[in-house]
């Protein structure tokens, strides 16, 4: 039998992480930013680990980093190293007990007002106690905690190709970005209307960075608008709904994020044309990780749903 490579006790944990995001993001600056730590903490932990393992890890005086070669194979094996680590220490932790039925799902805000209640709920009803995670929050953050293990799956807009790296998406279905104000906005009046008019009223846009940005600016673009009465840039679900209550500003949303506040006349659409703003909706999980159980039954379930949702809207003859 071979004898076992005996492992670098030299690298440790934050190692691994801090080459991961540095890798994902493509920056020490970003990294550091998302892990909490300062630049030349990030930049000395990259530096410790190219030394134990004695490669250059990334392309020197590149802007934005580049993986070497040697970094491409060990991004694989040190992304499924710290997830199979962080799954080890659930099982024999605390949380022990009830791994079998515990998993943790990121949810863009496309999904988490509207299909992924429905699937959580009839997961819940078909296969009894589960104690699943919902976690919400900007697609970086959510695609950083997938790459490191603290997230089995990621249901929402797929990211950027850049981003995906490592991942895989399953599309359900496509939908388009919404124009999204109160149920009295004075454009709600206008016959026919006049798309120029939405330059009048004050917008809430998604900031940069997020999912459906660059959709949203293009968008604005290939309609020549331009805001006339201001910007907000949130991704807050709850501000949104209720700052479009108290004036007539504009919300540029996915209309996934908005379907019950529309079905209950909480919200409405402006009749605007943004069939060229469809994006696809799905699941992202990891290429070197299965996927557990109850995680399954949840993208089974979602799978039901988009399948029923579709037979629903169908024409019949």
């Amino acid at each position: 039998m071979p004898r076992p490579v005996p492992l670098n006790g030299r690298i440790k944990l934050r190692h691994l992480v801090c080459f991961l995001e540095v890798a994902r993001l493509k920056s020490v600056v970003k990294a550091a930013a998302l892990l909490g730590l300062s630049q030349p903490a990030i930049s000395k932990t990259v530096q410790e680990l190219e030394d134990a393992l004695g490669v250059s890890l990334f392309e020197q005086n590149r802007r934005p980093m580049m993986l070497t070669g040697p970094g491409e194979v060990f991004l694989r094996y040190a992304g499924s190293s710290v997830t199979a680590l962080r799954q080890g220490i659930s099982m024999v932790g605390r949380d022990g007990a009830n791994t079998d039925i515990a998993f943790s799902v990121g949810a863009l805000p496309t999904v988490s007002a509207h299909m992924l209640p429905r699937a959580l709920a009839q997961v819940m009803e078909r296969h009894g106690a589960m104690r699943p995670r919902v976690v919400t929050g900007p697609n970086d953050v959510l695609m950083s905690q997938l790459r490191l293990g603290d997230l089995d799956l990621v249901i929402g807009r797929m990211a950027d190709p850049e981003t995906m790296r490592g991942f895989a998406f399953e599309h359900l279905y496509s939908e388009r970005i919404a124009l999204v104000v109160g149920p009295h906005h004075p454009l709600l009046a206008s016959s026919p209307f006049d798309i120029a008019g939405v330059a009048r009223h004050q917008w809430l846009l998604p900031p940069p960075g997020s999912v459906i940005s660059s959709t949203v600016e293009r968008y604005l673009v290939a309609h020549a608008l331009q805001p006339a009465a201001g910007v907000i840039e949130t991704v807050s679900d709850a501000f949104a709904r209720n700052y479009l209550r108290l004036t007539d500003g504009i919300w540029f949303i996915s209309e996934g994020v908005v379907a019950e506040d529309v079905r209950t006349g909480w919200l409405s659409v402006l009749p605007a044309d943004t069939g060229d703003t469809f994006g696809p909706v799905g699941l992202t999980t990891r290429t070197d990780t299965a996927l557990p159980l109850p995680a399954q039954l949840l993208a089974a379930a979602l799978r039901e749903l988009v399948a029923q949702r579709a037979m629903d809207t169908a024409p019949h003859g």
